[in-house]
């Protein structure tokens, strides 16, 4: 998912507030991904970005979290429209819309999820954090697919246990089968989607690749007829 959306209806302080929180995360990324992490501060990201040292506190607690922490405002966007969208759609369509609304602009970002990749790459210890971080977003999600199926649990609340606590136990049995898969599911489909586009961006567009990749997901992931016609996926 790209760092910050963009969707209609926001407000022009939000819309500020995105800005300057992708402008700090594009450029700790280029200037990691040029010199290396280790070698990058708060003062130069600031500095790149155009705002201060404390306006980057503002927005992320420490340096590294500039780094693994680019798509936490995505992630709550995310459930948020899960939980609001019409009560019509199946839990798999209200996931693939509010995601679609997050990565309206990949085709812009492509450049900086490479360099990002290369950065966590080349830093262990930033991309163990990043895993972490995305396994923490996954089980949040599964939490908010499970309040719109009805599956809720006080446990889901947006005060959650940290994984890992004692707390974070309880909340793993709370949480049924079914909105586990699905948003473990949901987001691999992001991440093939995203990969089978980026070494066929001249071919497709990659909102037909997204929608291909959900289209395959709500129809059982059938597998192709060997002698028939070329599908989505192998376009």
């Amino acid at each position: 998912m790209t760092a910050e959306g963009s969707p209609a209806g926001v407000g022009l302080r939000e819309r500020k507030k995105r800005a300057t929180r992708a402008a700090l995360v594009a450029a700790a990324v280029r200037l990691a991904a040029e010199h290396g992490a280790e070698h990058v501060t708060v003062d130069a990201i600031s500095e790149a970005a155009g705002v201060s040292a404390r306006t980057f506190f503002n927005y992320f607690d420490a340096r590294d979290d500039v780094f693994v922490m680019i798509g936490a405002d995505a992630g709550a966007r995310v459930r948020q429209a899960v939980l609001a969208a019409p009560a019509e759609l199946s839990p798999l369509e209200a996931l693939r819309d509010a995601m679609a609304s997050e990565l309206a602009e990949i085709e812009q970002q492509q450049e900086l999820w490479r360099l990002h990749s290369e950065v966590l790459r080349r830093s262990p210890h930033l991309l163990a954090r990043s895993i972490g971080a995305h396994m923490a977003d996954e089980l949040a999600l599964a939490e908010t697919l499970a309040e719109r199926i009805g599956a809720g649990s006080p446990l889901f609340s947006e005060d959650r246990a940290a994984l890992g606590s004692p707390d974070d136990e309880r909340r793993r049995r709370a949480l049924g089968l079914y909105p586990r898969l699905l948003a473990a599911v949901g987001i691999a489909a992001v991440r093939v989607a995203v990969e089978h586009w980026c070494v066929r961006q001249e071919e497709l567009a990659f909102v037909d690749v997204f929608r291909d990749t959900f289209e395959h997901l709500a129809a059982g992931l059938p597998a192709p007829s060997p002698a028939g016609p070329a599908g989505p996926a192998d376009r």
